[in-house]
């Protein structure tokens, strides 16, 4: 799928990068939301059974190839759909019945991280340096801040909704790693809508082993106005300006979005749930962040001196 020429300007990126951070960081809060009335996997795999359609469906109009070839795509296809999808959110929605929606935000913002760490555990050309362990601690640091179990306890609901959002990243930034050396010509579209399908399936399929029913379900109007904004705007939408972003700016400097979203979190939770994030939240994000801008400091610096070099030529 062909995005670059839809973010062909400075001002176009960043809007697109607020509006994606805006719909993924608002979606923790949705999720929240429809806990109340959806058995967390049922929820999760309705999400991405509808979306996983609606994604394939622009892939084949916007590329026209949609069906993946050999053994490297249908892998890529299983890799991302296991753990990008199924596992990530399986265990982010198991969690968030434990913590609130912000909370499980800043967990998940460990996640470049744990994908620095990996990919210098599984591929040769990556290695970590002092720093980069440092920043790895900073971190660990700040989720162990955040789960604060010397206060809540050990076999306290905070602390396991924490370990299982943690969960979700760990599956999350694994999967990214393991998707690197399986690049090929499918489109990223293709890609991501084949996932959905498999992940909400995998999804389909633990919900019937924990005893999920649909009949648990109550389609209230939060419940549909939460499923119809997580599939249509938070999952469709929201890939949608991704792939575009990916195109446009890269991996590396797009994982600030996940440093955005815990912002949008907290402001969601507050405006419509009545939840105010803790101290602890606030200063474990803040490590982590820290943590990150160790791990991605060559990268980062390199980009703004890309922002620095544009803006004395476009004067």
């Amino acid at each position: 799928m062909n995005t670059k020429n839809l973010l062909s300007t400075s001002e176009s990126v960043v809007v697109a990068f607020v509006l994606l951070a805006i719909l993924w960081g608002s979606s923790f809060v949705a999720i929240e939301a429809g806990l109340h009335y959806f058995p967390p996997l049922l929820f999760a795999g309705i999400r991405y059974a509808i979306a996983g359609v609606i994604v394939l469906g622009v892939a084949a109009v916007a590329s026209g190839r949609t069906i993946p070839r050999g053994r490297d795509e249908w892998l890529g296809v299983a890799v991302a759909g296991t753990f990008l999808i199924a596992a990530y959110h399986g265990l982010l929605y198991v969690g968030e019945q434990y913590v609130s929606g912000a909370v499980a935000a800043v967990v998940v913002s460990l996640s470049p991280v744990l994908t620095a760490v990996f990919a210098a555990l599984l591929l040769p050309s990556e290695r970590l340096g002092p720093v980069e362990i440092g920043g790895f601690v900073l971190g660990i640091i700040g989720v162990i801040v955040i789960a604060d179990p010397t206060a809540t306890g050990l076999g306290s609901s905070a602390l396991l909704g924490v370990v299982l959002a943690l969960g979700g990243a760990i599956a999350f930034s694994l999967g990214a790693v393991l998707l690197r050396p399986l690049r090929t010509d499918l489109p990223i579209a293709a890609l991501q809508g084949w996932a959905m399908v498999l992940g909400a399936g995998i999804l389909f399929a633990g919900a019937a082993l924990f005893g999920e029913s649909p009949a648990a379900i109550e389609w209230s109007r939060t419940a549909v106005v939460s499923l119809t904004y997580l599939t249509l705007l938070s999952g469709v939408v929201a890939f949608l300006i991704y792939f575009a972003l990916l195109d446009a700016v890269g991996p590396a400097q797009l994982h600030l979005v996940g440093y955005v979203e815990p912002l949008v979190a907290a402001v969601g939770s507050w405006a419509l749930l009545g939840t105010l994030i803790e101290s602890e939240a606030i200063i474990g994000f803040v490590a982590i962040l820290a943590g990150f801008i160790a791990l991605e400091r060559r990268q980062i610096a390199a980009y703004v001196d890309i922002d620095v070099d544009m803006y004395h030529w476009t004067r």
